[in-house]
């Protein structure tokens, strides 16, 4: 039986010619996130999606072509603005509107124009959570307390975001930074993953939508060997979706990670909260 959003094998074969125009079009966002080249970026997308296009038509894969389209126009979109950290207003409303069309869109167009539901953002799955769902949340929490503050400082990426001083400030970065994480999961996770979890294995998929996720999360600030850390997070978090199924579970998960950050960024910029008993 699929999970919801995939097709069945031969379509998902861990060998699929589907590969190549799949880490094409993933592979994009190093260009247009990690290196900032965006000619390129987008000369990659469309190569991606043309090659694509030509296996589709050749029988290899099916409907790989479309799903790829709407991952790279999520990117293109997301590309079209500076993901760097800037919490005065304007540049919060214009991050906040791109980001909301690069989940949007792509949604549409599956809903309504190809007519499917392989976006799904699956608020609610009517389980409760388990006793090692709960001690998992606990123990992200934890992880993050005491490897976040030596990372933040010792590579002195915490520089990335402002230094905030004031109330409105304070209350900017709280909420900027959770906006993105919410958006992180809505976009990586439920639009990314799940349209590729339709044509590839889990692992595939989920290798790949990390590629882009790292690469997002490259330019808003988490440089140096933040990597080390990104790269098991976006592994982790699809694989915590896979199981669970459910946004709220991961977003949770997420959130609490993000709520870690915003401390650790006034943190280091402030010397406050003193909470944080191993940071250098």
């Amino acid at each position: 039986m699929s999970l919801p959003g995939t097709v069945d094998a031969p379509a998902r074969r861990a060998l699929s010619w589907g590969l190549v125009p799949a880490v094409l079009v993933c592979g994009a966002a190093i260009l247009l996130f990690g290196l900032q080249v965006t000619l390129p970026g987008y000369a990659l997308l469309v190569v991606g999606v043309g090659i694509a296009y030509l296996l589709d038509r050749s029988g290899r894969t099916e409907g790989l072509a479309r799903d790829l389209l709407l991952i790279a126009i999520g990117q293109a979109i997301v590309s079209t603005i500076s993901v760097e950290a800037d919490i005065s207003y304007g540049n919060m409303a214009l991050m906040g509107t791109v980001l909301a069309l690069a989940v949007a869109v792509p949604y549409v167009i599956s809903r309504y124009v190809y007519r499917d539901h392989a976006i799904r953002f699956p608020w609610r799955t009517g389980k409760r959570w388990t006793r090692v769902q709960w001690t998992y949340l606990i123990g992200v929490t934890f992880v993050g307390w005491l490897v976040l503050p030596f990372y933040f400082i010792t590579s002195g990426v915490y520089r990335n975001w402002p230094t905030v001083t004031e109330f409105d400030e304070f209350a900017r970065l709280f909420v900027g930074v959770n906006a993105v994480g919410t958006w992180d999961e809505l976009f990586f996770i439920c639009t990314i993953f799940a349209l590729l979890r339709r044509h590839f294995p889990v692992w595939q998929a989920n290798l790949l939508q990390t590629i882009v996720f790292v690469s997002f999360l490259w330019e808003l600030g988490y440089q140096s060997w933040g990597p080390l850390l990104t790269i098991p997070f976006a592994l982790i978090q699809g694989y915590t979706f896979t199981l669970t199924k459910s946004l709220t579970y991961v977003l949770t998960v997420h959130l609490l990670f993000d709520l870690v950050v915003f401390l650790v960024i006034v943190y280091a910029h402030n010397g406050w909260p003193p909470i944080f008993l191993l940071a250098p």
